[in-house]
C-alpha cells in the first residue's frame, strides 16, 4: 500500500485540531472562572458572617495568649525553628509592606468598582495611611522605651573558660558586666529589661485589619455591581495572606515563646485596630476629613445612585 502526501487533507486536519485545542480552552477557561466563582463567593460569605466578625479578634487574642504552650509539642529540630527561614526573611520582616500592597489594590478596586470615582477609592486608601502612621508612631516609641528601660549584660567568665562554646557563655548563670553604652539587644549580650515583640505586634494588626477590610466583599457583591476576575484574585490573595499571617503568628509563639513580650505585643496591636475602627476617626460619618469605616463604601454606592438619577 502507498502513502500519498495530500495538502489539503492536511489543512482540513490542522483546522480540525485547531478547533478541538479552541474548544479545550473555552472549556477550562468557564471551569477555573466557574471555580474562582463559587470560591471567591463561599470564602467572602464566611468572611462577611457576623459570627467571624464578632469573634474572629477574640480567637486571636486566645491564640496569642495560650500559642506558647504549643512549644511543648514542637520539635526544635522543624524548619519553623530557624529564624532564617525563607517565610520569616521574605515575609516577616516585610510584614507591613505585603499588606499595604495586597489590601490596598483590593481597597482602591473595589471602591472604584462601587463609586466609580477615582478620587472615592484613593480617599479610601487614607485608612491604610492612618494605620501606617500608627504602625510607625508604635515602632518609635517602643525602640525608646526599650532603650530607657533596659541594658545589656555580658558574662564574666574566668580566663580558663574563655574557649568555652558561645552558647554555653550567653547561657551561663555566672556574674554580669553591665554595658550601658550599648543600645537595644546586642548580639552576643543578655538583654535585661522591658521587651515588646514588634512581629506579634505588627502580625496581629495586619491580621485584624486585612479581616476587617476584606469582610465587606460579600455585602458589596450584593448591590449587583459587576466584580471581574481581577478583583476577586486579590481578594482570595488577601484571604492567602492573611492566613499565612495566622501561621506565622503560630510559629513565633510555638518556636520562639517570649513571655509576656509576645502577650504584650498582641495587646498593642489589638489595641490600635480597636482604637482605629471602633473608637477613632473611624467612627464618624463619612467626610472629606473622614472616609468611615469600610462599611462605608456601601454609602458610596447610595450616593453614586442618588446622583446619577438627579443627573
Amino acid at each position: 500500500m502507498q502513502w500519498k502526501f495530500c495538502p489539503q487533507q492536511t489543512k482540513m486536519d490542522f483546522c480540525g485540531l485547531k478547533e478541538i485545542l479552541y474548544k479545550i480552552h473555552n472549556s477550562v477557561n468557564k471551569l477555573l472562572h466557574w471555580a474562582l466563582v463559587h470560591f471567591t463567593d463561599l470564602t467572602a460569605g464566611l468572611l462577611a458572617h457576623f459570627l467571624f466578625r464578632r469573634h474572629f479578634h477574640f480567637l486571636l487574642s486566645v491564640l496569642v495568649m495560650f500559642g506558647p504552650v504549643l512549644s511543648l509539642w514542637v520539635s526544635k529540630y522543624s524548619i519553623f525553628g530557624n529564624k532564617n527561614h525563607y517565610l520569616y526573611r521574605l515575609f516577616l520582616h516585610s510584614c507591613w509592606g505585603w499588606t499595604c500592597v495586597l489590601c490596598g489594590s483590593f481597597i482602591f478596586l473595589l471602591s472604584y468598582c462601587i463609586s466609580n470615582s477615582f478620587i472615592h477609592s484613593v480617599r479610601h486608601l487614607s485608612r491604610l495611611a492612618v494605620a501606617g502612621t500608627l504602625w510607625t508612631l508604635f515602632r518609635h516609641l517602643l525602640s525608646f522605651l526599650v532603650d530607657a528601660s533596659g541594658s545589656c549584660f555580658e558574662a564574666l567568665q574566668s580566663p580558663t573558660e574563655i574557649h568555652r562554646n558561645p552558647r554555653e557563655l550567653l547561657e551561663s548563670t555566672g556574674p554580669f558586666l553591665l554595658l550601658r553604652e550599648e543600645k537595644g539587644n546586642a548580639a552576643g549580650l543578655q538583654w535585661q529589661g522591658c521587651e515588646v515583640s514588634d512581629d506579634i505586634l505588627i502580625l496581629s494588626l495586619c491580621c485584624l485589619i486585612l479581616a476587617e477590610e476584606i469582610g465587606v466583599f460579600r455585602p458589596c457583591m450584593a448591590l449587583g455591581k459587576p466584580v471581574g476576575t481581577p478583583l476577586r484574585i486579590l481578594f482570595l490573595l488577601c484571604v492567602l495572606l492573611m492566613s499565612l499571617w495566622i501561621f506565622l503568628i503560630v510559629c513565633l509563639l510555638a518556636h520562639f515563646p517570649l513571655f509576656p513580650s509576645q502577650l504584650v505585643g498582641g495587646a498593642l496591636g489589638y489595641l490600635g485596630w480597636k482604637g482605629l475602627y471602633y473608637k477613632g476617626r473611624y467612627v464618624l460619618k463619612p467626610a472629606w476629613c473622614c472616609v468611615g469605616r469600610p462599611k462605608a463604601l456601601l454609602s458610596d454606592n447610595t450616593c453614586n445612585t442618588a446622583s446619577n438619577g438627579t443627573t
